[in-house]
């Protein structure tokens, strides 16, 4: 825990996966929610196909998922929707002439059923 799943449509060329990885997990990581940075586990994946809406021309997407242990307050959970948000609103590419939807869910894991182990 956490676990943090970027996804974002394949037409946002030069996507920086890197930089993004790199400048959310140090976001998520400064939150008092986060014990352990090495707790934190974190991918990116272009979507090859997708649509949005029923006019998906000139469209595209960027959603990131935060998988957490269940608890949290509300408000921890809008500080952490809010820091990955800000990452990402500042790093994904704007094509001219598309329209880019940005989105954060909060998800939360079944404490008692989730297993975590340190091989």
């Amino acid at each position: 825990m956490p676990h943090l799943i970027v996804e974002y449509s394949r037409n946002l060329a030069g996507f920086p996966e890197a930089q993004v990885l790199a400048e959310l997990n140090a976001a998520v990581c400064a939150s008092p929610e986060v014990a352990d940075e090495a707790d934190l586990k974190s991918r990116i994946a272009p979507v090859q196909q997708f649509e949005v809406g029923t006019a998906p021309a000139h469209r595209a997407f960027v959603h990131a998922q935060l998988r957490l242990l269940s608890g949290r307050t509300p408000e921890a959970k809008k500080d952490l929707s809010g820091r990955v948000a800000e990452v990402l609103r500042r790093l994904t590419p704007r094509p001219a002439g598309v329209q880019v939807q940005l989105s954060v869910e909060i998800v939360d894991m079944d404490r008692p059923s989730y297993v975590k182990e340190r091989l």
